[in-house]
């Protein structure tokens, strides 16, 4: 069984993976060449808001999903991978629309704070949090069990 939490561990983080590849196939983002090319003097991307929203949100999901697969194969704890995706939906609830309002700014925010409030929409950060606090939270819990 061990074995089969590690495969499921690796498929989680090869589909994270995976979804970064192909995000200019899988996913509409005008954007992408804007930050990849780190020229914040280059012209502002023409988009339509109800596809990058749709396809933002459709990203949130795939690594939402794939993040509970790994929280879900490491810990085994229902629970814990409910709190996780809870965490992880309401980072996305905050950074979101901050993002949204950037794109609607044209970046006059600030650039950096754009391009880091996009990392946070479109890249699954938290789980790099989680991760540890729940292994923390797991030692802490045998601790208890050995002492209490």
């Amino acid at each position: 069984m061990k074995i089969l939490n590690w495969l499921l561990v690796i498929v989680g983080i090869c589909g994270l993976i995976s979804v970064r590849v192909l995000e200019d196939k899988m996913f509409y983002d005008p954007f992408l060449e804007y930050f990849h090319e780190a020229n914040k003097h280059i012209a502002f991307p023409q988009f339509e808001w109800g596809k990058l929203i749709a396809g933002h949100v459709f990203r949130f999901i795939l690594n939402l999903a794939l993040s509970c697969l790994i929280i879900q194969s490491l810990f085994k704890n229902k629970q814990w991978t409910v709190q996780g995706a809870l965490l992880i939906t309401i980072i996305f609830a905050i950074t979101f629309p901050i993002y949204l309002y950037c794109i609607y700014d044209q970046f006059d925010v600030g650039y950096l704070f754009s391009f880091y409030m996009r990392r946070f929409v479109i890249q699954p950060l938290a789980l790099l949090l989680i991760v540890p606090m729940f292994y923390y939270r797991k030692q802490l819990e045998k601790n208890r069990e050995i002492n209490g």
